[in-house]
């Protein structure tokens, strides 16, 4: 039975990182892990197992505890994210609370049943929300917490012209301030699947912020990958806009 990362990529979610192995649970005490196989024991225990086209993997709840547990924040992050996202989001907007909440009562159970990782899956779950829509906007979340922000609003609704919806990744509500991230497919795979040349991407995008930072008259930061290596790298990146934390510390 599949489990941890190679569970995750099996049930859709992100992988922040691929160590090129395939990770399984192994009921045999002795058994060794191979070239290219990882055999688990010490994981949570969940009797739930779900089989995609023939393939037996992990629950979808006992999947995020097992990559909580024994991957990086980031990756986690994004696979929880990720899981909350597919049972509570409706886009544009719509997030469940209820069935999140529901999900992350079933991983908290499942954490409680272990003993190495616990703490580390028990705040990953935590701080999990469904409304991340990449794994870019997971990670951004989580340097915002380390520079000390408050949580930021998720996906929030602005009203725009003709009646319009416009949505925004990040509502930076302590400091008045909203922020995007921008990952490679809005500027490439959007244009394409719309019909639209980049050029008009980018322009429409201009328009939508324009009338955003002026109708709510905040001010307005985007950045991508290169800005997330760390928080401090983020932090200079939201300084360059005016936008800083209210308070030096880390929050998390």
């Amino acid at each position: 039975m599949f489990c941890g990362s190679t569970a995750a990529a099996i049930l859709g979610f992100p992988i922040l990182r691929d160590d090129g192995a395939l990770h399984v649970i192994s009921d045999e005490a002795r058994s060794r892990s191979g070239p290219g196989v990882v055999r688990h024991r010490d994981l949570a225990d969940d009797p739930l197992v779900i089989e995609t086209a023939g393939v037996r993997c992990t629950s979808l709840p006992r999947t995020v505890v097992d990559v909580s547990r024994h991957e990086s924040r980031d990756a986690a992050a994004c696979v929880a994210d990720a899981a909350l996202r597919q049972a509570a989001f409706t886009p544009p907007g719509t997030y469940d609370e209820r069935a999140a909440d529901e999900l992350k009562d079933d991983m908290r159970r499942i954490a409680a049943t272990t003993t190495r990782g616990r703490v580390r899956a028990e705040r990953v779950i935590g701080l999990a929300d469904g409304r991340a829509q990449l794994p870019g906007e997971s990670i951004s979340r989580l340097r915002l917490l380390e520079l000390g922000f408050a949580a930021p609003s998720l996906q929030v609704p602005v009203p725009g012209p003709h009646g319009r919806t416009f949505w925004v990744d990040f509502g930076l509500d302590d400091v008045g301030a909203w922020g995007e991230f921008d990952g490679r497919v809005k500027y490439r795979e959007l244009p394409a699947a719309s019909g639209r040349n980049a050029f008009e991407v980018l322009e429409q995008e201009k328009r939508r912020e324009d009338w955003i930072r002026g109708t709510t008259q905040r001010r307005f930061a985007r950045w991508g990958w290169g800005d997330l290596k760390d928080a401090a790298t983020l932090g200079r990146r939201l300084a360059a806009f005016g936008i800083e934390p209210p308070t030096a510390g880390n929050s998390t």
